[in-house]
């Protein structure tokens, strides 16, 4: 059995919204900010930085740019999760079907530990349980912050977080196994067929 307490999310995260962009992101090509969008990011993989959009952010209002160890929470759509950041590479906000979580100072919460536990069972019951709409469901903010979460120690978070990535590994390393069949699978149809109105 481990040790925990069990406060709501509010208690150990500040809750913000993503940033207010209206409408569409605009792409420009050479633009100084990273717009992250539900297209880039994964449960297993987190942010793709790769093919996060560039643009130019309208307004004067000064952003909460992304920093490492923030928590996006995806709030829209058929799946409610969150990933943990790396480092950014450069200046980045992210669009409002997130909310961006950032653990407060001596919180005693690893950010990565709370990403896990909101993509876990427990949690993820609380928010099907609570989503709105018809059309497409959403997570209100006072929802988010009143989620009840249940935080170990520091050395049992450490601990889970890296039997966590463990298994995130290991299902990398399958799923590349298994795309590697399927492509000699393909290599032999493909000889296969060829033989077949080869001229005898």
């Amino acid at each position: 059995m481990i040790d925990a307490i069990n406060p709501p999310l509010c208690e150990i995260a500040s809750v913000q919204p993503g940033f207010p962009f209206r409408g569409s992101i605009q792409e420009v090509a050479r633009g100084s900010v990273l717009a992250v969008q539900m297209k880039d990011v994964a449960p297993d993989l987190g942010v793709d930085w790769r093919g996060v959009l560039r643009t130019e952010l309208p307004g004067r209002r000064a952003p909460d740019w992304l920093l490492r160890g923030d928590v996006l929470f995806v709030s829209r759509g058929t799946r409610f999760y969150a990933v943990c950041l790396d480092e950014p590479p450069g200046p980045a906000v992210c669009s409002p079907h997130f909310f961006l979580l950032r653990v407060k100072p001596r919180a005693g919460v690893l950010p990565a530990f709370l990403a896990w536990q909101i993509n876990q069972p427990p949690v993820q019951r609380q928010l099907r349980q609570a989503a709105e709409g018809s059309n497409q469901l959403s997570i209100r903010r006072p929802v988010l912050e009143a989620l009840s979460l249940r935080v170990p120690h520091l050395a049992d978070q450490q601990r889970i977080v890296a039997l966590a990535e463990l298994a995130r590994q290991e299902r990398q390393t399958l799923h590349q196994l298994i795309r590697n069949r399927e492509r000699e699978l393909e290599v032999l149809a493909e000889k296969l067929a060829l033989a077949h109105i080869s001229p005898a």
